[in-house]
């Protein structure tokens, strides 16, 4: 009788990267695996379905009211626009609020620092992330649609009429895929930030185009987004992979009052020979 032999075929263990990117000093989970691993581990890890959407903003609302940086902000938004087909922008969601507490956090415990250096928002909306950046004493340039850079004005002018700030902000007009005005890339920015800007599959090209237009080698990108569609945001990160170095910023490090499982935060640095 022949023996019968058991073969154990042993399995392939992916090892986790930790490691800094960019100009953000603490560690993040660095993407190696595919697109789809990153999906089913984070719709595993957060189960953003079983979780309320909304938690920090109040879409209904006019205004949302949003201590940061010690001032009291006042954001206007557009309800009455947010169900009118193509039109984006016009009311904050969670991962705005979550992306510019971060900065405000990061740059508290020294984890980042953004006085005097050059930020350039996709996306912009409201402009609450903006508002944030340039309180935190940055350079930023907040970009949008034609269209939205009117409610974009209104609450930079009401939110940054502060004596005392050394950060500055403008509006600039942009549509991704476009080439960008030259105020925008010369010089490059130090940093790129999106909240809730990978929303479809249609956006993606176009916004990984712009993403390469702005970055360079020492750009650093942080994206925020609501955990809507897996299959969107499995597309992106699938094609961004080409380009770019990602990693995921464990919740871990964001304000501690501003978590959310229907949330996640990526930052992107420019792999070397893609520049």
């Amino acid at each position: 009788m022949a023996e019968e032999v058991a073969i154990v075929e042993e399995e392939e263990v992916e090892v986790e990267v930790v490691e800094r990117m960019g100009s953000y000093g603490q560690k993040v989970r660095v993407l190696v695996g595919e697109a789809s691993e990153e999906i089913m581990m984070l719709w595993g890890l957060q189960q953003p379905t079983l979780c309320a959407p909304n938690a920090f903003v109040c879409q209904s609302s006019l205004s949302l009211h949003l201590d940061a940086c010690g001032h009291s902000l006042s954001i206007l938004q557009s309800p009455s626009s947010l169900n009118m087909p193509g039109v984006t922008g016009a009311v904050m969601w969670d991962s705005g609020v979550v992306l510019g507490k971060f900065l405000e956090h990061a740059v508290d415990t020294g984890m980042l620092l953004l006085k005097g250096k050059k930020v350039v928002e996709l996306g912009s909306g409201c402009g609450l992330v903006g508002c944030i950046a340039a309180l935190l004493d940055a350079q930023v340039i907040l970009t949008d649609l034609p269209d939205r850079l009117r409610l974009l004005k209104k609450n930079l002018e009401s939110n940054l009429n502060h004596g005392d700030m050394r950060g500055s902000a403008k509006v600039s007009e942009l549509t991704w895929g476009d080439e960008p005005d030259l105020q925008l890339i010369q010089p490059l920015p130090d940093f790129v930030l999106g909240s809730d800007v990978i929303y479809s599959e249609g956006a993606v090209v176009d916004l990984l185009s712009t993403l390469r237009q702005l970055s360079g080698s020492k750009t650093t990108i942080f994206l925020a987004g609501e955990l809507r569609n897996d299959a969107v945001l499995e597309y992106f990160l699938e094609v961004a992979m080409n380009d770019f170095v990602i990693g995921r910023v464990d919740q871990i490090y964001w304000h501690p009052d501003y978590h959310s499982h229907r949330v996640v935060m990526y930052i992107l640095v420019r792999k070397q020979n893609k520049e």
